[in-house]
């Protein structure tokens, strides 16, 4: 079996942090360095990922986490923010970006801008979070494979209320919204669910093949 289906074998939703044990920082570097080379649709990169070592904070973001005690156990949480506005001011940037990094010039940078400035123009808000959103969910599934493979325990979360983590943290003011949780850190010894064995379909069942 090759290296990453034993790491994929190895992983699962984290139920019990070993709340004594820290992540060190060259693990945290490398799952924010894997975050920032997630692909994104259009390369927009509309996610930021905010990463939370703090107890004081951590304990209180457990009432507003569905009471998931994973949110203070962790080492750290990972909270995927979603930008509020994907404008022409936001899309330049990233085209401003483009041309320093590859020194592309503008004749050939024209038409993909001014196809991403009428699509989005044309959007409605809840498109374009929707759209976001989704691109959210493709960091995460990235995220969880990068800490399989650096034996890097994690939880992915849905369970919480967004609303109260953005007052809590202050995104509201950064205009980002948060989406998506996953405390990461060491599993707990006495964590039952470390041996279960994972239930998924057959392959013959998942996967078709044409």
């Amino acid at each position: 079996m090759s290296q990453f289906l034993e790491a994929l074998e190895w992983r699962y939703a984290t139920k019990k942090f070993d709340a004594t044990r820290m992540l060190p920082a060259s693990k945290i570097t490398v799952v924010k360095n894997a975050f920032n080379l997630t692909a994104s649709s259009f390369g927009l990169q509309p996610v930021k990922l905010l990463v939370i070592q703090d107890q004081n904070l951590q304990n209180d973001l457990v009432p507003v986490s569905m009471n998931q005690q994973q949110v203070a156990d962790a080492s750290h949480v990972l909270v995927f923010c979603i930008e509020k506005n994907i404008d022409q001011s936001y899309i330049e940037a990233y085209f401003s970006n483009v041309k320093e990094t590859r020194n592309t010039p503008d004749e050939i940078l024209k038409p993909f801008r001014d196809y991403l400035y009428g699509h989005f123009a044309n959007e409605s808000p809840e498109a374009i979070e929707n759209w976001a959103t989704k691109q959210a969910y493709l960091a995460m599934g990235n995220l969880l494979t990068i800490c399989a493979l650096e034996k890097i325990d994690a939880c992915p979360m849905e369970g919480f209320n967004s609303d109260r983590y953005n007052e809590l943290l202050g995104l509201s003011e950064k205009g980002l919204s948060a989406v998506l949780v996953m405390p990461i850190g060491y599993r707990a010894d006495d964590d039952m669910f470390a041996d279960f064995k994972k239930v998924r379909k057959t392959l013959s069942d998942a996967v078709i093949e044409i």
